[in-house]
């Protein structure tokens, strides 16, 4: 796949702008823009979600106020390889969020079991949330498994805790 043209700034006054990449046509559109930063990057993590979901990848480039005028802030593509070598899933893992673990083998599931499984998946959803707030929205297959080994050991005000510093370190409240 060719490489995508360099991303303008976008149009106007400068705010927090999502721009991604049509390679179709090798352009570049506004994604999501607000005058604030923590919702756009709600989006591009919302977007990245989905695009990945359905086996696509997104170009995004992020543009935001700097010194009066437009500033590249990066693509959350380029951070994550910076973080972390790029490797693909042989299909062979069992990292995957979707697998059925051993306890669902089971014909008939106790309703003590199904609790425990909804407070864990709630668990989880705070976890993410906080760590998309924290601007930490693009999580790589072992950061999936870290936030669900936390969201299976520790109770729910812990989690809340947890979620209360993320938010407090991006500058937020929590929501929930």
């Amino acid at each position: 796949m060719p490489e995508p043209s360099p991303c303008p700034p976008p149009s106007g006054a400068p705010r927090w702008v999502a721009m991604v990449h049509e390679a179709a046509r090798d352009s570049w559109v506004p994604a999501a823009q607000s005058p604030y930063r923590a919702p756009v990057l709600y989006a591009v993590g919302e977007m990245t979600r989905t695009v990945r979901a359905r086996g696509a990848e997104l170009t995004l480039a992020l543009w935001g106020p700097g010194g009066g005028d437009w500033r590249l802030y990066g693509t959350p593509e380029e951070k994550a390889a910076a973080e972390r070598p790029v490797v693909r899933d042989e299909r062979g893992g069992s990292a995957e969020p979707g697998e059925p673990s051993e306890t669902s083998e089971t014909s008939e599931t106790s309703e003590p079991d199904k609790l425990a499984e909804r407070m864990t998946n709630r668990r989880h959803q705070v976890l993410t949330a906080a760590l998309s707030r924290a601007g930490l929205y693009d999580l790589a297959p072992e950061d999936g498994a870290a936030v669900r080994t936390l969201a299976g050991r520790l109770d729910e005000p812990t989690v809340r805790r947890v979620a209360h510093w993320l938010a407090a370190a991006a500058g937020t409240s929590p929501a929930g």
